[in-house]
């Protein structure tokens, strides 16, 4: 398979790859698999969430809305390491 990028995507995505000590076509092909992975694992999510409501196990807006404000707030006072940024 050949894959064309436009010259200054081309020259970003070479510069980057050496920055990382690989070939470009090796981090392509990295980033595509990743993407795909995800994209099954995105679609497995929804077809979950599917059966879960087909068996009429939901749960109402507040709920929701209360276990978005959580996810938000850990990630956004957790650092990559797990621990805890400073208040």
């Amino acid at each position: 398979m050949e894959v064309h990028f436009a010259p200054d995507t081309e020259a970003q995505l070479n510069q980057f790859a050496a920055s990382k000590g690989k070939a470009a076509a090796q981090v392509v092909e990295e980033t595509v698999a990743r993407m795909l992975e995800r994209q099954a694992q995105f679609i497995e999510g929804v077809n979950r969430g599917i059966a879960a409501a087909d068996r009429g196990d939901l749960i109402d807006h507040e709920e929701v809305v209360s276990r978005i404000g959580r996810l938000f707030t850990r990630d956004a006072y957790s650092l990559d390491d797990g621990s805890r940024r400073p208040a």
